[in-house]
């Protein structure tokens, strides 16, 4: 899960990073004077909240000087997408004035199972053109997650991106509390970029943090997180998720539900070869009850961009009665279905889960090449 720019600014904040003065704006709120109530003066600088990266080069960050600049610049960055995504938050924060601009983030380097710290003294926006042109300036230093980062290895990073003096040890204490941002809150990215140096300050003019999805039950605070306020979902992918379904738009109309992800995108596929489009990918994973078929099943035939739905089921853990007893129950949900169905089931139980479905006037296939054959005729 991507958090927010404020949210990691604010996680930071716990760490003991001293991070820009700033306000939080939603739209149809007054900037002036939530900033006059801040106590927080022009220049300031005015940010789209979006959790994409490059927003500096795509318009999404500006620079106000008078309080004429504020409110003309909020109105336009509301109203300005950033890669497809209009931002519902801006961010307006202290202008920090500063000739240096450092780079410096951390993943996990799965082929080493280890966390690996990513530095540069070119920081900026040009950082992803900086790493292609001279790979030689970006210094990786491994960490061992069971000894975690120490003093002195915080300090050769510094000193490798040419930091001395007490800039160096105020770099070394910002990247522990980087790092321990990063392994408390179960990351998969962290990182400041740029990382203004401030005479012997090291200051983060922007954070990121990409929290690992597996590990959002031992986080519930960010769990709380409000969708419609990310730009990233659609009002569907939103209503999904709030029933708990994985759930993704896709452009066609036929409605594709699957039981495991790689099963759900082979039957996308299949639907591709044989002429139709996907209306969406929908994965009920493995061990579906049949309260959760029948969700599933309901919100498809809600779904307006479906007109006919196919649902491919290889019963491994999952169980095929189930997942009829769920096809059923949606039935008498909704009394009947208005769009054709098709269901190829094989696995655990099929026979009991084809009986089931030809109960109630439902054929069910055991070769989804058939299958797919019949949804394409209907």
């Amino acid at each position: 899960m991507k958090l927010f720019e404020y949210e990691a600014k604010e996680i930071l904040k716990k760490y003991g990073v001293k991070v820009p003065k700033s306000v939080l704006v939603k739209k149809g709120e007054d900037p002036i004077e939530k900033m006059k109530q801040a106590g927080l003066e022009p220049p300031v600088v005015v940010k789209s909240q979006v959790l994409v990266a490059g927003r500096g080069k795509a318009g999404g960050i500006k620079m106000a000087k008078t309080w004429d600049d504020v409110k003309r610049l909020v109105d336009e960055l509301f109203d300005k997408p950033i890669k497809g995504i209009k931002p519902r938050l801006l961010l307006i924060e202290e202008a920090i004035p500063h000739e240096v601009e450092l780079y410096v983030g951390m993943v996990i380097d799965r082929s080493e199972r280890k966390p690996v710290i990513l530095a540069s003294k070119y920081g900026g926006m040009d950082i992803e053109e900086i790493a292609r042109e001279k790979p030689e300036s970006i210094i990786r230093v491994h960490v061992d997650p069971f000894i975690g980062l120490k003093g002195y290895q915080a300090r050769l990073v510094g000193k490798k991106i040419g930091l001395t003096g007490k800039a160096l040890s105020n770099f070394a204490k910002f990247l522990t509390a980087l790092y321990n941002m990063f392994m408390e809150y179960d990351g998969e990215l962290a990182e400041s970029n740029p990382l203004a140096l401030v005479g012997d300050e090291v200051i983060p003019l922007d954070a990121r943090l990409i929290v690992d999805d597996n590990a959002l039950y031992r986080h519930p605070e960010l769990a709380k997180e409000i969708l419609e306020e990310s730009g990233e979902y659609t009002e569907w992918e939103i209503k999904a998720r709030k029933k708990g379904l994985a759930f993704v738009e896709l452009d066609g109309d036929i409605g594709i539900i699957g039981n495991g992800a790689g099963l759900t995108m082979t039957t996308m596929d299949l639907v591709y070869e044989f002429g139709g489009k996907p209306a969406n990918f929908l994965d009920i994973g493995g061990g579906a009850s049949a309260e959760l078929v029948k969700t599933a099943v309901s919100f498809l035939v809600e779904f307006p961009k479906t007109k006919k739905i196919f649902m491919n089921i290889f019963g491994g853990i999952t169980r095929c009665d189930e997942v009829a007893k769920g096809i059923v129950k949606a039935l008498e949900e909704l009394g009947k279905l208005e769009k054709p169905l098709v269901v190829r089931l094989a696995g655990t139980n099929e026979e009991e889960g084809r009986e089931i479905l030809e109960k109630h006037g439902i054929e069910a296939f055991v070769d989804p090449i058939e299958a797919v054959k019949r949804l394409m005729e209907l």
